[in-house]
This record gives structure tokens, sequence and C-alpha cells, in this order.
């Protein structure tokens, strides 16, 4: 297989952009990589996406954005893995430039939300789920988090401040982040007062969503002539059951644990050797329950590296550095393209106040549904 490289990439701000289309958000984010790129046409194109077809009432997206950006007698296609499907698109690019079928493939991960009424969105998400056990006895996504976090909070002995800090870190990186949603700093106590959504779960607890687009140009490494030459150094998936209820253990993520430790192998790195880590934190108890199943805390002690400020800029593992899913937003099939953008940016130093001095190794972890998909990525700087 062939080392691969990032040439370019690209994103769009994420907000309610009510006066523009699904075309235009990924398309600017589309044009935005090809220009850092410096190219005007790519081998392949591969599209991240979960709700178009539900909506946005679009299917066929690979096309769809070939005949956008002028991509046309080109392959194209659209990969779809929950809100992890901007990874998933990632991961099928880079294997097929990896496998030499093709020498240059451009990757988006793009999501409209805000094209329908909250309570129909809600409902798009929840087809994530399982539709027969969770979603037909009338359980959110939100519902399903707050279930796992209470029973963490029991289990571990927790309380809901507790968890407070991995929101304030967000939304304090988020400030210097002009492709965030939320420019908003809060406190411990802005936290507790916050609005409950599904109990223990506030609203400062769950991330926002959004309309937002990311991009990347991958190329065989031997074709980046800049420095930094940023190199895939591994990419790996796994997945767990659909239904949380289903898992041995409900507060353990199998297929972080999975993916992050293929990931470490195939990098040849361990979590001490990662320099910032762009988790999935949809809502607080995921971003504790990533932390543990990456090998970052032991079980039960995730929230204890936040309480303890080691991840913030300069901690001893950084995370959400550009405000995570917490700040910046959530348009969930552009979520996992838009982590590995972010680090991208850590590793080309292009992060100001928030970037992490010295950072050569970088991991982004895209989580689908309550955690049944699961991608981890492990970016790094070729000496």
């Amino acid at each position: 297989m062939r080392k691969v490289a990032i040439l370019g990439i690209g994103q769009t701000k994420i907000d309610e952009h009510w006066e523009k289309s699904l075309r235009e958000i990924g398309g600017a984010a589309a044009f935005a990589a090809m220009q850092d790129a410096g190219i005007e046409k790519v081998d392949t194109l591969f599209v991240g996406n979960m709700l178009a077809p539900i909506v946005n009432g679009q299917n066929q997206l690979g096309t769809f954005f070939a005949d956008w950006i002028g991509l046309w007698k080109q392959e194209a296609v659209k990969i779809e893995a929950a809100c992890a499907s901007g990874a998933a698109a990632f991961r099928a690019a880079l294997m097929a430039v990896a496998s030499g079928e093709i020498d240059s493939a451009l990757v988006i991960g793009v999501e409209k939300m805000t094209d329908k009424a909250g309570r129909d969105v809600t409902a798009a998400l929840a087809t994530a789920a399982d539709a027969d056990y969770e979603v037909e006895h009338g359980i959110s996504f939100v519902g399903i988090n707050a279930l796992v976090m209470r029973r963490y909070m029991y289990e571990f002995g927790w309380k809901h401040e507790d968890f407070a800090q991995f929101s304030i870190n967000a939304h304090a990186n988020a400030m210097h982040n002009p492709y965030a949603r939320l420019h908003e700093k809060i406190t411990v106590e802005k936290f507790e007062k916050s609005s409950m959504v599904a109990t223990p779960i506030n609203l400062l607890d769950a991330s926002p969503t959004g309309d937002g687009a990311a991009a990347i140009v991958i190329v065989p490494a031997e074709k980046v002539q800049r420095k930094p030459r940023i190199i895939v150094a591994a990419s790996a998936a796994s997945t767990d059951t659909i239904a949380v209820h289903s898992r041995k253990d409900p507060m353990f993520l199998q297929a972080a644990y999975t993916s992050s430790k293929r990931a470490y192998e195939m990098a040849g790195v361990t979590p001490k050797d990662i320099d910032l880590f762009e988790l999935h934190d949809a809502f607080s108890i995921m971003a504790a329950l990533s932390l543990e199943a990456s090998g970052f805390a032991e079980r039960g002690q995730g929230v204890r590296l936040a309480l303890e400020n080691k991840i913030g800029i300069g901690g001893e593992i950084p995370v959400c550095t550009r405000g995570g899913l917490k700040a910046r937003g959530h348009p969930v099939g552009a979520t996992g393209m838009y982590q590995l953008v972010e680090v991208i940016q850590q590793l080309r130093g292009e992060c100001g106040k928030t970037q992490v001095d010295g950072a050569k190794i970088g991991m982004a972890q895209n989580i689908g549904g309550s955690g049944a998909t699961i991608l981890t990525h492990i970016l790094k700087i070729d000496d």
C-alpha cells in the first residue's frame, strides 16, 4: 500500500445557512480544498453525508457534487455511516489512493440540517439507532446518552457538574475558531443553570447541529512538496451493536477501543505519543467514554482528565482544540471531516491561540450512532 498525504483542505463556517443550498455549502468547501491543493481536477470524489435524502430530498450526492464543481466524467460516490459518514468517506478515499487504483481523491463531508423543523431533524437522526428496539419505543439519541450518563455517574460516583469542564474547554477553544458556530465562553455556574434536555443531560452537555461542510484532497505522499508534509499514518474502523442495550457493557465504547488499538499499531505509536485528540463530544458523556476507550484514562476516570485541566491546550492530551462538536458544531455527516481538517491545521501550525505547541501527531475519532460505528485516524508530520 502506498503512503498517502494531505494536499489541500477547506471548510465552511458552521451556522444556520438559510440563504445557501446543500450544493453551495458543499461546493464552497470543495473549491477551498482544491484551491489550497493547487489543483482543478481529481480522479475521484467521495461524499460523506447522512441526512440529505430525508432532510433535503436529495440523494445521489456523488454525482450531485461532481456536477456542481465541474468533475464531469469522474467517479463519484456517497458514503453513509450515520454521524461517522465524514470519516467513513475519508477512509474509503484513503484506501482507493493507497491501493494505487487512483492518484487523487477529493473528500467532502457535508450536511444541511436547517431545511426541516427540529422535530423532523430529530426523527431523521433517530434513523441511526435501532428502529425496532430503540426508535419504536420513542427514545431519542439524547435519551440514550442520558441513560448511559446516569448509569456512569452512579457506577463511578461523579456528579453532573463534574462534566462541565468538557464544555468549558470546548467553548474556550471555539472562541478562536472563525468556522465555529458558538463563540461564547461558559462557566461551571452557567453549565449547571442550563436548561435540562433529558436528565442528566442539559443544553450545555449537548452539541448544536447546523449546516456546514469540510473537504480534503489526498494524493500519494511523493506528490506533496509543501512543508510540513502530513501523512495519514493510520486509519481504522470498528463496529458494535447498533442498540446500546445489547452491549455487554453500555458504558464502554468497544468500537473506539478496537479502532484506536488498530490505529496505534498501524502508526507505531501509543496514546502517550498523541499530541492532540479531536474526539466526538456530541454529548459530554461521550468525551469521557472516548478518552477511556482510547487509552488516555482508566475506566471511570475520563472525567478526571477534564477536572484536572489535562485536556486543555498545553495539557496532557489537548482535546477539541477548535471547539469540538460542542462549540464548533455538529453538522452530522460533515463532522468527521471537520475533525480531520482541524488536526491538519494543528500539524501545519495554523491554529493561533489554540495551537498545540510542537504538534507532530494528531488523532481524530468519529462516532456513528451511540457508538455503533467508530473510525479512528492518526495523522502525522512526515519527517
